[in-house]
């Protein structure tokens, strides 16, 4: 299953014709179609996805995550009142379905409202890896603020529950007791949150997960703290010294590429305008401009333009290959929308090295 949703956005910021309508109906259709049904190798209401490792693209494994199922919930959340009744509908069911799902990933000592990308029954490095697995209990991927903070919107929890994980993400943050090891010099002091709710994880510093956090706080109207401030600082001064450009994979490990990065500072800003961040407005339309002329999939092509819409610019057409149906498009296997990297928790230099050979990249 790729990531589709971006092109509703896209159709519906344009303006529908009546044959735009009809590909939204199918486009929900297809994901209706696409999720789990019964409780075989996928949760029942769960969004399916499968890995493939860098350095053998012939292999895919059963990828069992809340990731995508939280995605395709909050996105059609999102968009669902500029659907037509009918789509509502159908947008309904999904969305209900996937709401079963959520608890298989929740913290699994106490009851608190955080989620892991693996299901927590047990404790787990990387599911189905083979001697990795030999290091479930002692190495085993912790709850990650990306997560719970799409699954909490995706359930549309109450504002208190926010508030109380946002108490919570304040003790995950690049501080003097726990540093970031990674990253560049400049920032090796700035208090921006970590990805993991994790006391063993490194810290690990992700600009499309910091907008994503950032988008939260915005969603809930939370009372901005230091660790937000900070947040928003290192995401500004990444694009500000373009470092979101040249070092794409690095200032965002776990999303990897310039579309991607745009796409989720674009959807941060949509939400509610942030003063300073719209001072970079100008900047990042030249660069999704650029990035969208050189752009080689049709997916990077609409999560371009998806950006550029959510900032006010008309997109240039998209020229649709004849040859190829609308749904093999969507879900071209040379796109991905996100990546699992084992590289990004390690210290540099080490980090820059094994992420350019691939190993450990999924």
């Amino acid at each position: 299953m790729k990531y589709c949703l971006p092109f509703f956005l896209l159709l519906l910021s344009t303006g529908l014709s009546a044959n735009d309508s009809l590909v939204i109906s199918r486009l929900l259709e297809r994901i209706d179609h696409l999720q789990a049904k019964n409780n075989d190798v996928f949760p029942k209401g769960s969004i399916p996805s499968y890995r493939m490792y860098a350095l053998n693209k012939n292999r895919y494994k059963a990828d069992i995550n809340p990731f995508f199922t939280g995605l395709v919930a909050f996105t059609l959340e999102d968009i669902k009142a500029d659907l037509s009744v009918a789509q509502q509908i159908q947008a309904n069911h999904i969305i209900s379905n996937t709401q079963a799902v959520y608890p298989t990933f929740q913290h699994r000592k106490t009851s608190r409202n955080t989620y892991n990308f693996w299901p927590t029954d047990r404790p787990q490095i990387f599911p189905h890896s083979g001697w990795l697995n030999l290091f479930n209990k002692s190495r085993a991927l912790p709850d990650d603020l990306d997560d719970t903070v799409i699954i909490l919107m995706a359930q549309r929890k109450a504002d208190s529950v926010a508030e109380k994980v946002h108490q919570l993400m304040q003790g995950y943050t690049n501080n003097d007791t726990k540093k970031v090891t990674n990253t560049f010099p400049e920032y090796q002091h700035t208090g921006a949150y970590s990805t993991w709710f994790g006391e063993k994880m490194p810290v690990d510093f992700d600009i499309s997960v910091l907008s994503n956090i950032l988008y939260f706080v915005q969603f809930y109207h939370l009372k901005w703290t230091a660790a937000d401030s900070a947040s928003l600082y290192l995401i500004e001064d990444m694009i500000r010294t373009n470092k979101h450009i040249e070092f794409a994979n690095y200032v965002s490990p776990h999303y990897a590429t310039l579309p991607n990065i745009l796409y989720h500072v674009s959807r941060l800003m949509s939400l509610r305008p942030i003063p300073s961040l719209e001072k970079l407005k100008p900047q990042l339309i030249a660069d999704t401009r650029k990035a969208l002329a050189a752009a080689n999939t049709f997916m990077d092509k609409v999560i371009l333009s998806t950006s550029l819409l959510r900032w006010g610019v008309e997109p240039p057409e998209i020229v649709l290959n004849e040859s190829h149906s609308l749904i093999d498009l969507i879900e071209d296997e040379q796109f991905y929308f996100f990546i699992a990297s084992m590289a990004s928790m390690l210290p540099d230099p080490w980090k820059k090295r094994v992420t350019k050979m691939g190993v450990g990249t999924f």
